[in-house]
């Protein structure tokens, strides 16, 4: 095992040299440069070591054996990135048509969710193709699922990670040690945190492309990553794989990737010939033995190996996004045709408000003035398909239709994005609206609101009764009705209060009286009209000297009605 563990070693110094010189050759070809990465694309950013990752990070295939083939040195003959493409090209350049849909969907969705990340499908296609050879060139069935497991050797500590089972074998077959699984090469632990179902088939499969590109794609933007810049990009890339060979490696098919890429049928992409430290294992029987490989021409183009007969059943359930690549392993006779994908949205540069003025709103009612915001680029344009977090904070029972206090939105062409309704509750009172851009560093954008109380600008008395009690007894009910624009005004607090007749009148402390909820006497209350704007006053006791005295009802708004009680002496 020494004796091959070095040559290992040996063959993964060598490999490293191959990339730094097809690298060159690649920037001395004078081909386009890549979009994200430009000059510094050849090599790890100022400081970037394969010891230093960022804080939090792991190695999401565990440091597992990768491949460490390299492109070749001239740029493919048709660039470009449509999944449209004619099958031309160079071999090297070609992408099976589910891994390439898969690659192209995972950018989209996260484009969607994370715009500030700007994660390019060619660096997935990059990773995907050092970890598995894009899916052991593509030999997958109609849903994206590997016609049989892809799992690295056993992380036994012997030439490798030492990662003891963390999934009983759920993933990988293997109770006692971890393996990655799958085309992206997950080791378990990390599966089960980061797996996606990027096919909406209702499982998250890290033997499924499409689940495991977007998987993937997410791991890569953690931490708030821009993969835009190239040390981002080389932090992403170093906390999939713990290594600067591995770094450069994926770095020169990033590079070769971005020169131009095109579809081909799946099951026939041009498969690795072995690991840096050893080979994929391509069932779950862990057989020992390398993955089915091409035989090779000395161009570079390969001619594949027919793949064996699907070992499994595949899905019950079809997956409704990705276009059908084919019926089965083998070369099919036509070429499928996925949808194209949109091209992501440019991170936000610019977050503000777009026109909503003073937030105001009687208890109980909606405001009128819609909560909106609008998202610029860099250059001042409207972005659209940009998701906005609208949330409603403070104390207050204030919500958005439905209840919610938490809704997302997404911008239109204009660039603005409209939350909706929002409802005051029955708690008076200030409180804010924040709206962020999800997924970005923007800050957010707050709106201030506020719920007054119901009010009525009028209230009378109802009926015309004299109001006599005598000593010691009680006065019959008092109703009255208050309104508002002369409609009734319901739920409005009414103050009900004893007061002398002076010209400036004050609580009185003589005469009738109210009890509190403890029997005690008090000569103010308050009280709520109901629906219909109605107040019934009840068990207003008798008191003090006979003669006449006043109440006085007084409403949110300032409407008053002064009603006279008078007491009777007691007969002789």
């Amino acid at each position: 095992m020494a004796a091959q563990f070095g040559r290992r070693l040996r063959r993964g110094a060598t490999t490293a040299a191959v990339a730094a010189a097809a690298v060159a050759a690649l920037s001395a070809s004078q081909a386009p440069g890549s979009p994200l990465v430009a000059s510094d694309a050849d090599q790890p950013a100022a400081g970037s070591t394969g010891a230093t990752t960022p804080s939090g990070d792991g190695a999401a295939s565990g440091n597992s054996p990768y491949f460490t083939d390299l492109p070749p040195l001239t740029t493919p003959d048709k660039p470009g990135t449509s999944a449209n493409l004619p099958l031309t090209g160079s071999a090297e350049s070609g992408i099976p048509a589910s891994v390439l849909a898969a690659y192209k969907k995972a950018q989209q969705t996260i484009a969607g969710t994370d715009a500030a990340c700007r994660l390019p499908w060619q660096l997935l296609a990059a990773i995907g193709k050092v970890e598995s050879g894009q899916a052991r060139g593509g030999r997958v069935d109609a849903q994206g699922t590997t016609f049989s497991p892809i799992l690295g050797p056993a992380l036994n500590g012997q030439g490798f990670a030492l990662i003891k089972d963390t999934d009983n074998g759920a993933y990988d077959g293997d109770a006692t040690h971890d393996r990655a699984v799958g085309p992206m090469q997950f080791i378990p632990s990390t599966w089960e945190t980061w797996g996606q179902d990027g096919n909406a088939d209702g499982r998250r499969d890290p033997n499924n492309i499409y689940d495991a590109a977007l998987a993937a794609g997410r791991y890569l933007c953690a931490g708030s990553r821009d993969l835009a810049l190239a040390a981002d990009l080389d932090r992403a890339v170093l906390s999939y794989n713990h290594s600067e060979e591995y770094l450069r490696t994926v770095r020169t098919w990033f590079d070769y990737y971005n020169r131009g890429a095109h579809e081909v049928p799946d099951g026939t992409g041009v498969l690795p010939a072995e690991s840096s430290t050893g080979t994929h294992q391509g069932s779950g029987t862990h057989a020992s033995g390398p993955s089915p490989s091409p035989s090779t021409s000395p161009s570079g183009s390969a001619t594949p190996t027919p793949p064996p007969a699907p070992t499994h059943k595949p899905p019950s359930k079809p997956s409704p996004t990705p276009t059908d690549p084919g019926s089965g392993p083998g070369t099919p006779t036509t070429t499928p045709t996925p949808t194209p994908e949109p091209a992501p949205t440019p991170a936000p540069a610019v977050l503000q408000n777009a026109g909503t003025g003073a937030l105001t709103a009687t208890a109980g009612d909606a405001f009128a003035e819609p909560v909106k915001v609008r998202v610029k680029s860099n250059l001042g344009r409207p972005l659209a398909k940009v998701p906005v977090t609208f949330t409603v904070t403070g104390d207050t029972d204030a919500a958005f239709e439905g209840g919610k206090r938490t809704v997302t939105r997404v911008t239109g062409a204009d660039g603005t994005a409209t939350a909706p309704v929002l409802k005051a509750g029955e708690k008076t009172g200030a409180f804010t609206v924040r709206a962020t851009a999800t997924g970005t560093p923007l800050p957010a954008v707050s709106y201030a609101a506020t719920v007054t109380a119901r009010q009525a600008d009028a209230i009378a008395r109802t009926g015309t009764a004299e109001l006599t009690a005598v000593a010691g007894q009680t006065f019959a009910d008092v109703t009255a009705e208050a309104t508002f624009k002369g409609a009734a005004a319901g739920r409005v607090a009414v103050t009900a209060t004893m007061i002398t007749g002076d010209e400036k009148p004050a609580e009185n402390d003589k005469g009738p009286y109210f009890t509190d909820d403890e029997g005690n006497p008090v000569r103010t209350l308050v009280l709520t009209t109901d629906a219909d704007g109605k107040l019934t006053l009840k068990n207003i006791y008798a008191d003090g000297a006979a003669g006449t005295y006043k109440l006085r009802l007084t409403t949110e708004g300032g409407a008053t009605v002064v009603i006279d009680l008078t007491v009777e002496a007691p007969a002789a």
